[in-house]
């Protein structure tokens, strides 16, 4: 569940990276030249998904998760971060 948590915050996290940017908050540095500043937002979100799912798995080792709560939560973050990468949405925050 950890794992699973983790996926949706890091998609979430990506999203989040490009709103920012589109926002001109926040400029991710470029990683790999030809992909420009993508490299550094996708960076960033795996990053985010590697520390959240340490973090979960550390807290839900010797738990009981509720599975449904935790699906839910994935798919909602999951839904925001592919919201977040489409330009029609940039033009809300930005």
């Amino acid at each position: 569940m950890a794992a699973f948590l983790a996926a949706g915050a890091g998609a979430f996290a990506v999203g989040f990276w490009v709103i920012l940017s589109e926002a001109g908050v926040f400029a991710a540095p470029t990683l790999y030249g030809p992909a420009g500043g993508v490299s550094g937002r996708t960076t960033f979100g795996v990053l985010t998904w590697l520390i959240v799912w340490a973090v979960l798995h550390a807290r839900w080792k010797s738990r009981e998760v509720n599975a449904r709560s935790v699906s839910s939560a994935t798919l909602v973050l999951i839904v925001l971060g592919l919201l977040f990468t489409f330009p029609p949405v940039w033009a809300i925050f930005g």
